[in-house]
């Protein structure tokens, strides 16, 4: 039997996973609805470094989805854990795409997260290294993130913490009492800033 709608909120993830898995489509849609920002705090950096925000949400649904119809409950990994993984190793397929493939707009990528299973370091790679493979310590990253930071307006700086956080430039713009318009020019700025850090090779300058 199909979930009502109202009662899938109350369902665990790994509950509404085997309910997805029977067919019920409002078990699926429910996981979809709850993970979203999840898909766009892993893409996010991805854009920031010169990704099309279209082409890498679509990919990291699709990741999503196929952790939802892919999850087997009673193992000791989490569905959370198991979809982050699953996202992100689409999200990262697209950038080893996009090195194959100098039309794909992915021309760059980068990340600011702490990876999975690792909470002392984090990596920030461009398009000459694979994703996988380019892990910095905490103290480079901490030099790395502060030299952006440091060319960035107070106005920027805090566009950057919501946007990486997965709030929508609607959602944002709702914090902070400007305009969408607003919050997405300032995130414009903040690509072209990230842009020029990658391409000159020197953090420490504009």
């Amino acid at each position: 039997m199909d979930l009502v709608q109202s009662q899938t909120q109350s369902y665990s993830d790994e509950s509404l996973c085997r309910l997805a898995a029977s067919g019920d489509p409002l078990a699926e849609t429910e996981l979809v609805g709850r993970y979203t920002r999840l898909v766009r705090v892993c893409a996010r950096p991805l854009f920031l470094a010169g990704g099309d925000s279209e082409d890498l949400i679509q990919e990291g649904m699709l990741g999503l989805l196929a952790a939802i119809r892919g999850f087997q409950s009673g193992k000791e990994t989490s569905f959370r854990t198991y979809a982050e993984i699953c996202v992100r190793s689409r999200l990262y397929a697209a950038v080893r795409a996009a090195q194959r493939d100098k039309h794909f707009p992915l021309n760059h990528s980068v990340s600011f997260e702490t990876p999975l299973f690792d909470g002392t370091s984090a990596h920030l790679f461009s398009s000459e290294e694979s994703p996988e493979d380019v892990v910095i310590g905490r103290e480079e990253l901490r030099e790395r993130l502060d030299a952006l930071k440091g060319q960035l307006s107070g106005f920027e700086a805090e566009i950057l913490s919501y946007y990486l956080g997965g709030l929508s430039c609607a959602e944002i713009a709702s914090q902070v009492g400007r305009s969408t318009k607003s919050v997405d020019n300032a995130v414009q700025r903040i690509r072209r800033k990230v842009a020029r850090q990658l391409s000159s090779g020197d953090l420490s300058k504009c």
